[in-house]
C-alpha cells in the first residue's frame, strides 16, 4: 500500500505528466500480484463461496443505496470478511466488491483506485484480527470510521492529481472541500452499519467456518485442525 502511494507522490512531486494513468497502472500491477499469488494457493470452492457471497451482499446494497450518496456498507462488510475470513479474503472481496458493482455504477479510472483501497481495508482488518485489538465492538468501529476516512482521502488525492493536475492550491482545496461531505456520510455510515451488524454476522461467519472447516485465512483446514 505504502509503495502505491509513495509511486503516486513520486509523479506529482517531480510534475510527470500523465500521472493519473501511471499511478493506475501501478495500483493495476499490485492487483494483478495479489490476485496471481491468491490463485496460486489452489484453493477450494468451499473456501471461495463466503468471498462470492459478501461480494453479492456488498454490490446489492451498495445498488441499493445508490440514491444516498456515500451511505453504504461496503467498507463495513469488507472488514467483517477481513476479521472473519483473514486478509487475504477480506482483500479480495473488497476488489471484487469495487470491480463488480461498478458494471452497474458506471467503470473509469477510479476503479483500480476504489478496487485496491477496498481491498487493502479489508487485508489490514483481517491482520488486525489476529491481534487484541478487536475484542470490542467499538473498536471495530473506529477502524472502519478510520478506514472510511483514508478511503476518502486516497480517492480525493487521485482526483487531484488525475483530473486537476494540483495546478493550484485553490484547486487542491476545492477538491478536498468538495468531498469533505461524502467522507463525513461514508465514515458514519460505516461506524454505525457496524456496530449493528458486527456481532450478529460475526456469529454466522464462526458458524460457517466450524461447520465446513475454513480456517481464518479462508483457506480449508485439514480434519484434525477442524474445530468439533
Amino acid at each position: 500500500m505504502i509503495s502505491v502511494l509513495v509511486a503516486l507522490a513520486c509523479c506529482a512531486l517531480f510534475r510527470v505528466r500523465q500521472t493519473g494513468l501511471l499511478s493506475a497502472l501501478i495500483v493495476l500491477m499490485a492487483l494483478a500480484f495479489f490476485m496471481l499469488r491468491f490463485e496460486g494457493l489452489q484453493v477450494k470452492p468451499r473456501d471461495i463461496m463466503p468471498i462470492v457471497v459478501m461480494v453479492a451482499i456488498a454490490v446489492a446494497l451498495r445498488i441499493f443505496l445508490t440514491p444516498f450518496p456515500n451511505f453504504q456498507p461496503v467498507s463495513a462488510i469488507v472488514i467483517i470478511t477481513g476479521i472473519g475470513f483473514g486478509r487475504r479474503s477480506g482483500f479480495m472481496t473488497g476488489a471484487l466488491a469495487a470491480l463488480v458493482s461498478n458494471l452497474f455504477m458506471g467503470q473509469g479510472p477510479w476503479t483500480p483506485w476504489q478496487m485496491y483501497v477496498w481491498g487493502m481495508m479489508g487485508y489490514a482488518a483481517g491482520a488486525l484480527a489476529t491481534t487484541s485489538w478487536f475484542r470490542q465492538r467499538w473498536q471495530v468501529c473506529i477502524f472502519g470510521g478510520i478506514a472510511a476516512e483514508f478511503y476518502g482521502l486516497v480517492l480525493d488525492t487521485y482526483s487531484v492529481f488525475a483530473f486537476f493536475n494540483a495546478s493550484t492550491l485553490p484547486t487542491i482545496l476545492a477538491v478536498y472541500s468538495g468531498g469533505f461531505a461524502f467522507n463525513v456520510v461514508h465514515i458514519l455510515s460505516t461506524a454505525a452499519f457496524l456496530w449493528l451488524t458486527y456481532r450478529p454476522w460475526m456469529k454466522q461467519l464462526d458458524r460457517i467456518k466450524q461447520k465446513y472447516g475454513i480456517g481464518s485465512e479462508g483457506i480449508s483446514r485439514a480434519p484434525n485442525e477442524m474445530v468439533r
